[in-house]
């Protein structure tokens, strides 16, 4: 008998799936909206400018590959640290660790929770990124979820939010999209951010922050303020970010895990147990990525050649979502997805239903995920009106 035997089957990552279907279907008139990568008006997801400077003078200079620090490069840690809290960065009360992405980071926070507070339960949005349950459950914790976006008006579903906060526990993580909410594109005000911290302050929960779009909803400070907000508000707080998306390194796998304790010294014992997790997990993290990340935040001039391109690619996030709106306004003839001028980051959510979303890919070759999420960037100048009629074609 196979010690294998005992593994059960696998779904499909839907993902991966979309992706194939696309590649296979012969139709030129084709667009692909599933894919959470940036895409530019030509379809590519490009090596950024700066990140591609800085890849030269990387080859030139760098002497060694040998090992960092098993907690990742402390220069690439301290920007990283920088880029995200700003003036909330408190060098007494952060512990960092580099780590293989922002998925990584994800992981080793909850690999860190529950050494903890195993009974620990961590609450996910409804609904979240699909990736946020599986690894709660792999880490070996229970879960909860609270309800987040009404989708009859496409807007944050604030009173539910608050509601089902009010049955956390001490002790209990409480999961937050940072920015750039995925896969609705529907976030909190910094009004209601600063409701959250309160709640969570009053039912000694800590929060867990996934950033992992920094800079592609309202700019780089203005996406990290309800992060720099939290990080003073609440005593113990863990920040997951991520430099796939902002970067574009989203293949060298760079990510940074940031943790914060109520004084020095437990922040020194939070520390400690981060590296030692880095140890069991793959012991050193990857560092080209994170390097040319260093590099980049480090260089005045690259940085502001950075900055530029990021706002580039921000600003065209944003002018194809309030054409996509403007465009069902004139198909429908009414404002029912005017949400989508309102959204940030890469994704909105359609309400709709798995028959609309298998017609909106057999019948007109747009393909989005089961569950209504489409990626922005993956519209161009001439699909917009095509896509427009396709939804509206299908009853949405």
């Amino acid at each position: 008998m196979s010690v294998f035997a005992g593994l059960s089957d696998q779904p499909r990552d839907q993902i991966i799936a979309l992706m194939q279907a696309f590649q296979n279907d012969p139709r030129s008139r084709k667009v692909d909206m599933g894919v959470g990568v940036y895409r530019d008006a030509g379809g590519r997801t490009p090596v950024m400018r700066a990140i591609k400077t800085a890849e030269g003078r990387l080859w030139d200079q760098q002497t060694t590959k040998s090992y960092t620090d098993l907690a990742g490069d402390a220069g690439f840690r301290d920007a990283m640290a920088g880029l995200v809290l700003g003036e909330a960065r408190d060098a007494r009360r952060i512990a960092t660790l580099a780590t293989v992405g922002g998925t990584g980071a994800i992981r080793i926070a909850l690999e860190l929770v529950r050494s903890a507070a195993p009974q620990a339960r961590v609450w996910i949005p409804d609904p979240t990124w699909p990736n946020h349950s599986p690894i709660i459950r792999q880490a070996g914790l229970a879960q909860a979820s609270y309800r987040y976006f009404d989708a009859a008006t496409g807007a944050v579903d604030f009173g539910a939010v608050m509601a089902d906060l009010d049955r956390v526990r001490a002790g209990d993580i409480v999961l937050l999209h940072g920015c750039c909410h995925n896969p609705t594109g529907a976030n909190l005000s910094i009004g209601q951010w600063k409701d959250v911290a309160r709640r969570l302050n009053d039912r000694g929960a800590v929060p867990l922050i996934d950033i992992a779009y920094q800079g592609f909803g309202d700019g780089l400070d203005d996406d990290a303020a309800p992060v720099r907000l939290v990080a003073r508000d609440c005593p113990e707080v863990l920040v997951a970010a991520s430099c796939s998306k902002n970067f574009g390194v989203y293949r060298d796998r760079a990510g940074v895990l940031l943790a914060l304790a109520g004084n020095k010294a437990g922040a020194a014992r939070i520390q400690a147990n981060l590296t030692a997790l880095n140890r069991l997990a793959y012991s050193f993290p990857p560092d080209h990525g994170a390097r040319l990340v260093t590099m980049v935040l480090a260089d005045p001039a690259l940085r502001s050649a950075w900055q530029a391109e990021l706002e580039a690619m921000r600003a065209r996030m944003l002018a194809l979502r309030e054409g996509l709106a403007d465009a069902l306004r004139r198909q429908s003839g009414s404002d029912r997805f005017g949400f989508l001028g309102q959204h940030r980051g890469m994704f909105s959510r359609l309400g709709a239903t798995p028959g609309q979303i298998d017609r909106l890919r057999e019948d007109h070759g747009i393909y989005i995920l089961g569950d209504g999420r489409m990626n922005i960037a993956g519209l161009h100048d001439d699909t917009i009106d095509m896509i427009a009629r396709a939804i509206v074609d299908v009853g949405l």
